[in-house]
């Protein structure tokens, strides 16, 4: 028996820059997991990462990320998932930098 389908986002690396970008509902790339579109259906889940990895010249490794609901929208369920949306580790700047 296959495991229910959980929540998910659509998240990239923007090409150019290389930021953590997520997909919105009305298909821009967002650079906050708050303004992601939550996928619950796996199938529609399937079509917008098909539809995001045809984006090639905006975007690069996308994938679907697990996500759970939050007091300020989606939250990462895992650590690689929370590690990516604070920003780089390098040294405090961009998303670091604000929070």
């Amino acid at each position: 028996m296959s495991k229910p389908f959980s929540p998910k986002v659509v998240t990239a690396n923007a090409l150019i820059e290389g930021d953590v970008i997520y997909l919105a509902a009305d298909d821009r790339w967002v650079r906050s997991l708050t303004e992601a579109e939550v996928l619950t259906d796996e199938a529609v889940a399937q079509l917008r990462l098909l539809d995001a990895s045809a984006r090639s010249a905006e975007a690069v490794g996308v994938y679907l990320a697990e996500v759970a609901d939050g007091l300020d929208g989606p939250q990462p369920t895992h650590f690689r998932e929370a590690f990516r949306a604070t920003g780089p580790s390098n040294y405090a700047h961009g998303k670091q930098a604000e929070g």
